[in-house]
């Protein structure tokens, strides 16, 4: 399986991607007009995750209303400023979630399908995974 995306140069640090299948972001160096590469690499981790996670509780028939996954990456203080370590802590709300479900949930995406996560993990960053249940009536 391949994939494909162009990166153009706007100005300044700012670039256009485009994906294979035509979406495009901006990104940016100076953070100005879009989110910087980094951020984007660990903004496509949490994604990638948090599809895994809603994916398996709706297979688990679990009532999920929201999921957000909050990340803190460490990145190394020399050039270049890999990242070493990140934290990603799943919010799983919804009504009456079983903690089992969810907990099987983020882990299943840990070690078995998150593309990303076990990319940067290949890399020898370290990830941790945490989760919290909010119950909601709605």
């Amino acid at each position: 399986m391949s994939m494909s995306c162009n990166v153009k140069w706007i100005d300044g640090l700012a670039f256009v991607a485009e994906s294979g299948n035509g979406h495009t972001l901006i990104t940016d160096g100076d953070k100005k007009r879009g989110a910087s590469p980094m951020e984007l690499l660990l903004m496509g981790v949490g994604g990638c995750a948090s599809v895994d996670v809603v994916m398996i509780l709706e297979k688990a028939r679990q009532n999920v209303k929201n999921v957000t996954c909050q990340l803190q990456g460490e990145r190394a203080d020399a050039v270049p400023a890999i990242f070493t370590a990140m934290n990603l802590h799943f919010v799983v709300e919804g009504v009456g979630l079983k903690e089992k479900q969810v907990a099987r949930a983020v882990e299943l995406s840990a070690t078995k399908y998150c593309s990303a996560s076990m990319t940067m993990e290949k890399a020898d960053v370290k990830i941790s995974h945490s989760f919290e249940i909010v119950e909601t009536t709605v």
